[in-house]
């Protein structure tokens, strides 16, 4: 499976101005988020980079993006119609292989050497199949995910064949339809912001905008009907930045993980110190 090729989305309402954060990443320099998730495809090798944005971002974006502005083909999405829709805007720029595809709003830390994008496609590679990350999420957060079910595979404790996707379930309904064996009780698989997909991601998303709906998590399900599809529980965390304290838990996040752990560590005691 050839993955060369990145969609990210970044044009929801509430989203477009998230990934132009600034933050300091794990080696002590300091970078938006959006240049975190393009070093992030870079890895993977997937470095032709599509980004679908709000009109009149495209400046923002290409400066945010620094020393990698010109992996970048910025793709407007001029009358936001949802998710759905903004991944469909990229379908000239991917073509008719399989892509990365990250959700904007989103930063992942790896736990290991390699980062989240790296172990998604390398999965994807081996299985020749989509692949979505997931990670393990407490009920009372479902309303900001969508999720799968399915069963674990044999012989890998980390990748599960999906059968069910849903968008933000209920905790009723995620307990009727989305209980995976070998889950913490009252945990689900939510997606993790991270996705390798086929180009036939693109006529399922057709096909359901007929029906007036624009969310990805529908066109995966049907997926999930007609192809193999697997989701992979990445060794990291995901941090939403759009969330109360996003950005500053995505923050604390990157430097625990970096290399000025220690001295992160030692302020945080001070602060600590400092609270009657």
């Amino acid at each position: 499976m050839n993955i060369r090729r990145t969609v990210i989305t970044a044009a929801g309402a509430a989203q477009h101005e998230l990934p132009l954060q600034r933050l300091v990443d794990r080696d002590g320099t300091v970078k938006t988020a959006l240049a975190i998730v393009i070093g992030e495809a870079v890895a993977a090798g997937a470095g032709e980079i599509a980004v679908i944005v709000r009109p009149g971002s495209e400046e923002a974006y290409r400066h945010a993006a620094g020393h990698s502005a010109t992996r970048l083909e910025l793709i407007p999405q001029s009358d936001p119609r949802g998710y759905g829709d903004a991944i469909g805007r990229a379908r000239r720029f991917v073509g008719d292989e399989p892509f990365l595809h990250f959700v904007g709003d989103h930063l992942s830390v790896a736990r290991g050497e390699r980062c989240c994008a790296e172990q998604v496609v390398a999965v994807a590679r081996t299985e020749g199949c989509a692949v979505s990350a997931v990670q393990s999420t407490r009920e009372h957060l479902l309303p900001f995910f969508g999720a799968v079910g399915g069963r674990r595979r044999h012989g890998d404790h980390r990748l599960y064949e999906i059968t069910t996707v849903l968008e933000k379930p209920t905790p009723t309904r995620a307990e009727q339809d989305l209980i995976v064996p070998g889950l913490r009780a009252g945990h689900y698989l939510c997606f993790f912001g991270i996705h390798v997909l086929p180009p036939t991601v693109f006529g399922l998303l057709d096909s359901l905008a007929d029906e007036g709906h624009r969310q990805l998590s529908p066109a995966l399900a049907l997926l999930a009907e007609r192809e193999r599809y697997l989701a992979y529980e990445v060794d990291g965390s995901r941090y939403n930045l759009g969330t109360t304290y996003g950005l500053f838990t995505a923050q604390l996040a990157l430097a625990l993980a970096g290399a000025d752990r220690d001295e992160v560590l030692s302020l945080l005691v001070e602060q600590l110190a400092r609270q009657p």
